[in-house]
């Protein structure tokens, strides 16, 4: 599908009824490996910011940090996973699926480990980046590249449902963690998150696997579009298109950490109090979840190439509404948009890297791209905090983000172009 359709997704959507029906018949048809997807993506929050982020006054009091301390060493883990993923992501197109697994598993459980039994600041730093390597990167990792190898024509759908993990461990974490601190205390929570990931998900996740092996998952479907070979990593960084689509894939993380980390000072601008702005947030998480419920249908129908432009729309229209108007009810509506466009471009991003490159190296490729998405929301919040300090405003921000976006989703516009040519 060329650039010249891209637009015309909206008039032929399927029906709501026509989107459950299909979602449940598939979710019955491969519940073990899309099972197993949902479970490596919630895993992924034992790395995740929004439940490290819980211990932080407990790592400062320990280990006598400020805010900044704390910050800086966290960023550094940050940004030396993304660089370990460029190497370590590559495993997974060489290694069998359930060694790759256990080996990221045991990295995670090694990280909650550690953290328990930190008492010097090297160590602390081997934890927070064995944390974010074995969740964040690689349990994130398993679950889309295996949605995106094991199936064909339902790709958008399994990516789709297996992204729901995400947002589970964003909704069961943070209240689980606050509970279980009060039982037994900061250290002992990361002593049974190692003995749960070890002894009860990896078990679990490796009962769910063996579905693939006994013919879960689908083939190539006659008339399903394929690529022409399969790329090598050198091959697919080095391509054009590949160029093009990475401001489409960093975009909404990008936006969305930069504008979450200033939530209070961008609002203040605006005028709006900072209980408005957190109920925002929730409605983020709901436009999010529909964004991923739509993006399955619509990227199995439409191609993930017919789908990333559309999917940046939305999310300009975000934040054209968060520049341009002070009413205090669209504090609501720009944080769901916004949300709305991040699900429907998760799985566009993925399922397009797939259609281009194939999937004999797409671990390899995949990880590049989740590279640049990390380190670019390492880089985000400092950046936008030097503009604020320079005194530029949240409605400069704003329609600067603004402008970003229909970037991105002109490059991707062309990159489409490229690869129809190429077809």
């Amino acid at each position: 599908m060329g650039p010249d359709h891209v637009f015309a997704i909206m008039p032929s959507v399927p029906s709501f009824l026509t989107y459950s029906r299909d979602y449940f018949q598939f979710i019955a048809d491969h519940r073990r490996l899309i099972g197993f997807g949902v479970l490596t993506a919630t895993l992924s929050g034992f790395g995740q910011t929004f439940f490290i982020g819980l211990f932080n006054p407990n790592l400062r009091q320990v280990f006598d940090l400020s805010h900044g301390d704390i910050g800086m060493l966290y960023g550094g883990a940050t940004l030396a996973s993304a660089l370990l993923l460029t190497y370590i992501g590559r495993w997974y197109d060489r290694s069998a699926l359930w060694l790759f697994l256990s080996g990221s598993a045991s990295v995670l459980a090694v990280g909650c480990a550690l953290m328990a039994g930190a008492e010097s600041l090297l160590v602390l730093f081997l934890a927070l980046l064995l944390l974010r390597q074995g969740g964040q990167g690689l349990m994130g990792h398993i679950s889309q590249m295996t949605m995106a190898s094991a199936f064909i024509s339902g790709r958008g759908k399994a990516l789709s449902l297996a992204a729901m993990g995400f947002t589970l461990a964003e909704v069961a974490f943070p209240p689980a963690a606050v509970m279980a601190i009060q039982a037994v205390g900061w250290r002992g929570v990361w002593w049974l998150s190692a003995a749960a990931v070890l002894f009860l998900f990896l078990p679990i996740l490796l009962w769910l696997l063996r579905g693939r092996n006994d013919g879960d998952g689908e083939k190539q479907m006659p008339g399903t579009a394929k690529p022409r070979r399969n790329w090598t990593v050198r091959e697919a960084i080095t391509d054009k298109r590949f160029i093009l689509i990475g401001p489409a894939a960093v975009a909404g993380p990008f936006a969305a950490t930069v504008v979450f980390f200033h939530l209070a000072s961008l609002g203040a601008d605006k005028g709006w109090p900072l209980d408005l702005m957190a109920l925002g947030l929730s409605m983020f998480a709901i436009g999010h979840v529909i964004g991923l419920l739509a993006a399955g249908p619509l990227v199995d129908r439409f191609s993930g190439s017919g789908t990333i432009t559309p999917a940046l729309l939305p999310m300009a229209g975000a934040f054209i509404i968060f520049a341009a108007f002070d009413l205090r009810w669209l504090a609501l509506v720009w944080p769901a948009l916004l949300g709305l466009g991040m699900g429907v471009g998760q799985t566009a991003v993925t399922a397009l890297l797939a259609e281009l490159y194939g999937d004999e190296h797409l671990g390899g490729i995949r990880a590049i791209v989740q590279s640049l998405m990390v380190v670019s929301t390492a880089a985000g919040p400092p950046a936008i905090g030097w503009v604020l300090d320079l005194g530029v405003g949240a409605e400069a921000i704003g329609f600067g983000f603004v402008l970003g976006i229909l970037l991105a989703a002109a490059m991707a516009w062309l990159a489409v172009g490229r690869s129809r040519k190429a077809a």
